[in-house]
């Protein structure tokens, strides 16, 4: 029986709504990719009526895959707050109760120890991963800028915004930060809910999807 201890109870739900949530950025990424690199796609669609459509569609796919990645680090109680999975995986008592819980599941308590250290330096992975984007990280201001963007452009529309900085965010500070949450995720679902998952496999899936799908556009 799993652990009733309700501060890894919290967690595991964190993680695997964290899952569902980056499943979606993935999905959304992989269609959005080949409609921004994909030169033959852009000379085939050129400047007919189709094309203005076509961009459409790309700003909408950006922009769900951003609100997917920002929803992560939202900070609301009810929400996944990566905030809170930071600050709970820097408890030892909490990777000690992992631990012992995996291992009277599967019936290994002659190597918990070794367990233990596995799931430590899985946590402390993760761990550095979330440092770069909490306060004073050197990607904090990466952070910054999508939660201005998501908060006065995307999930809201202010009339008068108090930064424009949101809209900042290049696309490589936007890929490392979609690269890093799919490490993040990985090893989340490894170190708390004893999942193996690999987010490339999930990318391959959509990319596939998505080859098959623009191909069909002309």
């Amino acid at each position: 029986m799993e652990t009733d201890d309700p501060k890894i109870v919290a967690l595991r739900e964190q993680v695997t709504a964290a899952q569902q949530e980056f499943d979606m950025a993935v999905a959304f990424h992989e269609v959005w990719k080949p409609a921004t690199y994909d030169g033959d796609l852009h000379s085939r669609l050129g400047t007919s009526y189709a094309s203005q459509a076509f961009l459409v569609t790309r700003t909408a796919l950006r922009r769900e895959m951003l609100l997917a990645l920002t929803r992560l680090w939202d900070t609301n109680k009810q929400a996944i707050r990566m905030q809170c999975v930071w600050a709970t995986l820097r408890d030892k008592k909490v990777i000690d109760a992992l631990a012992l819980d995996r291992a009277k599941r599967g019936g290994w308590l002659d190597v918990f120890d070794e367990m233990r250290n596995d799931l430590s330096k899985k946590a402390a992975e993760a761990v550095q991963l979330l440092n770069k984007y909490m306060e004073g990280g050197k990607h904090r201001a990466v952070l910054e800028k999508l939660l201005t963007l998501r908060h006065e452009r995307l999930a809201h529309r202010q009339l008068a915004p108090a930064t424009a900085t949101g809209a900042n965010a290049t696309d490589e500070e936007i890929e490392q930060f979609y690269q890093d949450n799919s490490k993040l995720i990985e090893i989340l679902l490894s170190v708390v809910n004893a999942m193996a998952y690999d987010p490339q496999d999930t990318a391959n899936v959509y990319g596939f999807y998505a080859s098959h799908f623009w191909k069909r556009v002309t």
